[in-house]
């Protein structure tokens, strides 16, 4: 059928519409399928699955929550990247922020023979590796510091610096301890020996704790764990001595002197009271082997936890030992455990007895002669004493002998531990004997000896302890009094004056030996409160001079603490012209004048006063003497009204002494110092100096 013409053209237009339409619409459709699936990709791609996307049309539909605001501008931009932005139609939501809590900051220090660990959350602000390294030079060499903290990068709550700081100084005397630490509260729970010790102890830590700080103490005194629970007799035919003495009790502490001394024995009287006794009938078969020794005359008897061994020497009658050993025998408690031996007659003198010897010198090197049976052995030895003494300080000298006694090894290497213990001796190990002589600064020394030989040896070992207890050799008895410290800081003051930039408290570089000497002082000075009070000349106005002394004293502070020096019993404290030593009309007494001084302050001040000691001037260097101070009025000519800042000197006199008045410090310099209680005055001033020839004039 034929269309006619005036249908046809509408017909066509029509159709070519229609087709145009689908067109369109099928390409909306693909450019839409397209555009929100290169979207969600993108996003899902950077961890965005919060969002939802929804085509419509050509536009894109962001819907969702996000977790924040920076991760909600970070998803348009991402979504930007894949289509044009005029077609993206924000409606995300961004998450309420959720309350901001500042992390509860604790710290716990764990302190035992082995070490020191640091447990807890300590903000980043505080000064960790600083903290670290004062706690392992607080161990001195035994054991290692556990670094297991973490940080927050939040600032330090109030008090948490003043508690951190007791916490540390407090550390030094609390050898076995836990003290947790907290903003504003410490909590210490330590072990003392003695009730006595736990008294002192007290009264220490909360004469040191400041105003800011609560102070929780649990101390307890228990007695000592020994193990193994150990006693030697020796008796040699006229003398009798005990090598080590352990009770469990003050009555069985008594019943065993009284025995010994019964023995012979007379050059002891005391023993070990500590918790560890095998039996409640320790002290019994204590005694009974006492007399057991006593009557064959010469030998020992060990008691090692309830092994014991009765050697009788070379010479007791056979009859004799034997009667001992049955009485002692039938009368032990069933506990114990007997071995009974009667030392053979020596081989003849051309046939002597192979030895290895250990000297250990003053100085601490330490000699390795004698006979070991193998090379490898010879390596064991050499290993071991150097890891005991140290690698430098080891010679060994020894030499090969294969016929050398079972277990000569063994006896070896207990003997070079306990040459440990001494401080100058030497150490003999012979088949029958282990012959230990020497000096030693701990007064428990032969104890100890005698613990270890017959850990590792066995309670019949034979050995001979002859050693003497030397109190300057003893690192806690030989420590200086607080007037002490006062005279050797005054005497390497004297010898040379630490130097200031003009005008500030800049402490130039000639000072630092000077710095250097007082540090080394006063690692052992530590414990005593001190002042360092700066002064200066009248010249100037009075409120400069205040500022400045303040600001010195302040600088040496800070110039200890960066030597690694425990500050917090140090205060700085400026007096300005208050205090004049010499005439300010001068410029050599306005030389004395611009000085600092080391003072004690508190209850040291205070023992210093009552000791004879105070008034003693400070030895000089190189034996020279120091003539005593002379006090001068100030001039009537000060210029206390200028109006000029003073004009700093490039040298001033640091002295130390014995008193002043402390207060806190407020500069940065004396970050880490503790409050001290206000003191008395007990001052030991230097000695004057004249002024060298071509030194600087200078002011304050």
């Amino acid at each position: 059928m034929k269309i006619p013409a005036k249908f046809a053209t509408p017909a066509t237009l029509a159709a070519a519409a229609a087709l145009c339409v689908a067109a369109a619409f099928g390409a909306s459709r693909m450019i839409e399928a397209r555009s929100s699936e290169a979207v969600r990709r993108a996003l899902a791609e950077a961890g965005h699955s919060w969002i939802t996307v929804q085509p419509s049309g050509l536009q894109i539909i962001l819907t969702g929550t996000a977790p924040t605001e920076a991760k909600r501008f970070n998803a348009l931009n991402i979504a930007a990247g894949q289509i044009d932005s005029a077609r993206l139609r924000d409606r995300m939501e961004v998450a309420a922020p959720a309350e901001i809590r500042l992390p509860e900051f604790s710290l716990e220090l764990l302190r035992n023979e082995s070490g020191l660990s640091l447990i807890g959350l300590m903000p980043a602000s505080t000064d960790r590796a600083a903290v670290v390294e004062t706690l392992t030079s607080l161990l001195q060499g035994k054991g290692k510091v556990t670094d297991m903290l973490e940080t927050a990068n939040y600032a330090a709550p109030e008090g948490w610096d003043a508690a951190l700081r007791f916490a540390l100084q407090a550390m030094q005397d609390l050898p076995r301890a836990k003290i947790s630490v907290a903003p504003g509260r410490v909590a210490i729970d330590a072990i003392t020996d003695t009730p006595a010790e736990k008294t002192a102890l007290q009264t220490k830590l909360r004469r040191k704790v400041p105003g800011a700080v609560r102070l929780t103490l649990n101390i307890s005194a228990p007695h000592p764990v020994i193990a193994p629970f150990t006693l030697r007799l020796v008796g040699d035919g006229t003398t009798v001595r005990f090598d080590a003495c352990s009770a469990d009790s003050e009555e069985a502490r008594a019943k065993i002197l009284a025995a010994a001394a019964a023995a012979g024995m007379t050059d002891r009287t005391t023993c070990n009271i500590g918790l560890g006794v095998p039996t409640p009938q320790w002290a019994d078969a204590a005694v009974l082997g006492i007399q057991a020794l006593k009557e064959i005359g010469s030998g020992s008897i060990t008691f090692s936890d309830a092994d014991v061994a009765l050697i009788a020497d070379a010479g007791v009658p056979q009859a004799t030992f034997d009667r001992a050993v049955g009485e002692l025998e039938s009368n032990l408690p069933e506990v114990f455990s007997l071995h009974a031996q009667l030392t053979p007659s020596a081989a003849p003198a051309d046939q002597g007895p192979p030895e290895f010897n250990a000297l250990l010198a003053a100085d601490g090197k330490v000699q390795l002669r004698g006979r070991l049976p193998d090379a490898l052995t010879r390596d064991a030895t050499d290993s071991f004493a150097r890891a005991q003494f140290g690698a430098a300080d080891v010679y060994a000298a020894t030499r090969l002998d294969a016929n050398l006694p079972e277990g000569w090894p063994v006896r070896v290497l207990a003997a070079i531990e306990a040459l440990r213990e001494l401080a100058d001796g030497s150490v003999t190990v012979q088949p029958d004997n282990i012959v230990i002589k020497g000096l030693s600064g701990k007064p428990d020394a032969s104890d100890n000896i005698a613990r270890i030989l017959s850990s590792k040896l066995g309670e019949s070992a034979k050995f001979s302890i002859d050693v003497r207890y030397d109190k300057k050799l003893d690192p806690l008895a030989g420590l200086p009094t607080a007037q002490e410290c006062v005279q050797q800081i005054n005497a390497a003051l004297t010898e040379k004056k630490i130097t200031f930039e003009p005008g500030s408290a800049t402490i130039t570089r000639d000072a630092a030996s000077t710095l250097d000497k007082i540090a080394a002082l006063m690692k052992n000075c530590a414990d005593y409160q001190m002042e360092v009070g700066g002064h200066t000349d009248s010249q100037g106005r009075e409120e400069m001079n205040l500022k400045l002394s303040q600001d010195r004293a302040q600088a040496v502070i800070a110039a200890l603490q960066g030597r690694r020096v425990l500050t917090g019993k140090l205060q700085a404290k400026g007096y300005g012209k208050a205090n004049p030593i010499a005439d300010n009309g001068t410029e050599a007494g306005r030389e004395q004048n611009r000085r600092i001084e080391f003072t004690l302050t508190g209850a040291d001040a205070i023992a210093a006063e009552t000791s004879p000691a105070t008034a003693a001037p400070p030895a000089a260097p190189d034996g020279q003497a120091i003539s005593p101070p002379t006090e001068a009025a100030p001039s009537g000519t000060d210029s206390d009204a200028a109006a000029e800042p003073p004009m700093d000197g490039a040298e001033v006199p640091v002295a130390a002494t014995a008193a002043g008045t402390a207060t806190p410090a407020a500069d940065a310099a004396t970050k880490g110092a503790f409050p001290v209680q206000t003191p008395q005055k007990n001052t030991v001033r230097p000695a004057k100096r004249p002024q060298r020839t071509g030194e600087a004039s200078t002011q304050n």
